[in-house]
């Protein structure tokens, strides 16, 4: 992310290499492979801003897309929006040069805001598991208010932010043999102490932790949704599809757990290996490997609107209305009505029954009373991804 930090997007990639050159240009690459480069930063970009973008439209433009769980997927969609256009952008030029030139002030922002937007990231995919987790396992608790949700995300960014400050309080510019740093100057910076256990602790907060509870809820999600064919008790027509709906959820959900774990996981091991053995920071292929391993990790902000759009009919329709001036998408008035259309009563008094059917043979817990009244059916057909 940014500065010197091997926990973030490391703007100074080759910290323990910069103290023994004597060329500020000694990670030069020929043009042919800066253009191959750039290239594929560019596309990436493009790509995670254009289709987070899409995704938040998609769901504050229609009403029916506006549930708890999108809510948590719009600010998904943000931070992914705000890692790709920042923390992508400017650390390309960074570590492709090994020059800082955007100044102090942003030195400060590259190594505060890009890595709060990672931190919200992986929380706000935590907090949809939650969610379906508790909509799935537990249909009739009570489920997050509107207020609810708005201080969810608002907590959620502020341990993000409060994860992140460290870094950004200690970062400073600094000037080596010509060539300006932004860096991250620890304490205890004639050892890796500090910076290690830093490194370790929110590592273990932003990716291990939070893929530990979301593996967890995920599991306890599928085994009740699969061991649904109770005898006697099989889904029927709006019954019947409403399950899928959720198994569909929950497949795109784990798919992109899983693309963040993989997209991610190579570039956390190159850090760990690093404060352990610095010397790989002396090899003149460390830039290369830096830079494809840092577009593996910020492609995580582009997979998920392409995951929505392949797995998902409602945000399927909505990308076709998106981008309906383009010569090659034609939508239709089904993608409008996907968008628009409300479950009939009937539906809605369906799924309610089906609810206290499973109830009665102790497949879910009974209602919540809340506020004084009977537990009822909560739960909205399933609207997001």
């Amino acid at each position: 992310m940014g500065g010197d930090c091997p926990v973030g997007t490391d703007t100074s990639i080759l910290s323990g290499f910069e103290s023994n050159t004597t060329n500020v240009t000694a990670f030069s690459m020929p043009g042919w492979q800066l253009a191959l480069w750039t290239v594929a930063y560019v596309a990436l970009v493009l790509v995670a801003v254009v289709g987070n973008a899409t995704v938040v439209w998609i769901i504050l433009a229609h009403e029916r897309m506006r549930t708890v769980t999108n809510y948590f997927v719009i600010n998904l969609a943000v931070a992914d929006l705000c890692m790709a256009a920042f923390n992508a952008t400017f650390n390309f030029v960074y570590a492709s040069h090994n020059i800082w030139h955007f100044g102090r002030a942003f030195c400060y922002f590259q190594n505060l805001f890009p890595i709060t937007a990672m931190f919200v990231s992986i929380y706000s995919m935590t907090a949809v598991a939650a969610d379906r987790y508790m909509a799935i396992v537990h249909p009739f608790q009570p489920r997050l208010s509107a207020a609810g949700t708005k201080a969810v995300i608002a907590g959620i960014w502020l341990v993000a932010l409060a994860l992140a400050f460290p870094q950004c309080f200690h970062s400073t510019i600094t000037v080596d043999q010509g060539a300006t740093k932004c860096v991250v100057a620890w304490p205890d910076d004639s050892g890796s102490k500090t910076v290690l256990l830093y490194h370790l602790v929110v590592i273990v907060l932003i990716y291990f932790l939070p893929l530990v509870v979301m593996f967890l809820a995920y599991s306890i999600i599928g085994l009740t949704l699969w061991r649904r064919a109770v005898p006697g008790h099989q889904a029927h027509g709006a019954n019947l599809r409403h399950l899928q709906a959720k198994k569909k959820f929950v497949k795109t959900m784990v798919l992109v757990v899983v693309t963040f774990a993989v997209c991610w996981l190579p570039y956390h091991l190159y850090f760990i290996l690093g404060s352990f053995q610095e010397d790989i920071y002396y090899h003149t292929f460390i830039q290369q490997v830096y830079l494809a391993l840092f577009w593996l990790a910020m492609s995580s902000t582009m997979y998920n609107p392409i995951i929505y759009c392949c797995l998902n009919r409602r945000f399927r329709s909505g990308f076709r209305l998106a981008f309906r001036c383009c010569p090659w998408v034609t939508p239709m008035e089904e993608d409008r009505l996907e968008l628009t259309h409300t479950p009939s009563l009937s539906m809605r008094v369906n799924r309610c029954h089906t609810k206290e059917t499973l109830f009665m043979t102790g497949d879910v817990a009974p209602p919540a009373a809340t506020n004084g009244q009977a537990g009822g059916c909560q739960e909205r057909e399933p609207a997001g991804p």
